[in-house]
């Protein structure tokens, strides 16, 4: 397990990748790193592995001076070759235990997970937290299955690891959410389709950590 300790509140995964306009991806991505995103995870799914090669290092050296850790989806071997912060992977991506025999103690390692069950095998494998969804209708991953709040509830008394809630998350919907049950937010439109990214994220956090001071 990591020895520091990670900081969940504020997940920010990167949206596709647009070759031509690689600025505006990057300042976008730069912008939520000044607006207080605390973990930033690199996903994309139609990059050649060289172009991935390229924008994870680019990533890791944006993320670096802001002391936020870098996360590759799903791709172990891309995250041994940036030397990533971790790996976060899929139901029907590689077991959390055989990514963790592959990256190491040291590495972080994130499961996505929809019901108790596999809550429950996530952590028993060895993950270090839960991505728990998607908790809203989401336009970012049209697959995405649906996680009641009951049910996230279930899994939250389920497991002892942290649980980042991620789904068509915004500041409008956040409040329906029990800080009890969750120690962060994932989200990507609700700061990247932003006009002021640097703003959306700034007050998404603020709007998340209010909800964790009205326990």
């Amino acid at each position: 397990m990591p020895h520091l300790p990670i900081d969940y509140s504020l997940y920010l995964v990167s949206d596709p990748y647009d070759p031509a306009a690689p600025d505006r991806y990057f300042n976008r991505i730069r912008d939520a790193l000044r607006g207080g995103t605390t973990l930033l995870q690199f996903r994309e799914k139609k990059a050649s592995s060289k172009q991935l090669l390229n924008i994870a290092a680019t990533l890791k050296k944006l993320a670096g001076p802001f002391h936020v850790p870098l996360i590759i989806n799903d791709r172990v071997d891309l995250a041994l070759a940036v030397d990533a912060d971790g790996v976060h992977v899929g139901q029907n991506d590689l077991p959390a235990r055989v990514v963790r025999r592959l990256i190491g103690s040291e590495k972080i390692v994130g499961v996505s997970a929809a019901t108790v069950a596999e809550a429950v095998q996530a952590e028993a494998d060895g993950a270090d937290y839960l991505g728990v969804g998607s908790i809203f209708p989401t336009r970012s991953k049209a697959d995405a299955t649906v996680t009641s709040i009951d049910e996230l509830k279930a899994i939250r008394r389920a497991v002892h690891i942290p649980i980042v809630a991620i789904g068509g998350i915004d500041r409008a919907n956040l409040r329906r959410l029990d800080p009890a049950d969750i120690d962060g937010i994932a989200v990507i439109s609700a700061i990247l389709s932003q006009q002021d990214v640097t703003g959306a994220a700034k007050k998404l956090k603020e709007c998340f950590l209010q909800l964790g001071d009205s326990l």
